[in-house]
């Protein structure tokens, strides 16, 4: 769970930004930053897929060799 502590922390620092820059700016975000933010909600989503695999896998196989 460490990559997806870093993750949210990215997610949420650049979220943090942004706000705080729109106050002051009235440019709005730049493509670069939403392509930035969306790969990280998708590698974050993609992770919590493959855990939730693997738990369940691995209670199958508990149930199924039991």
């Amino acid at each position: 769970m460490e990559v997806w502590t870093m993750a949210k922390a990215v997610v949420t620092s650049r979220y943090y930004l942004i706000r705080e820059r729109m106050k002051t700016d009235d440019r709005g975000i730049t493509t670069t930053e939403v392509a930035l933010i969306t790969g990280a909600l998708l590698a974050a989503a993609g992770l919590l897929v493959v855990a939730i695999k693997a738990k369940l896998a691995e209670k199958i196989g508990i149930i199924n060799s039991g």
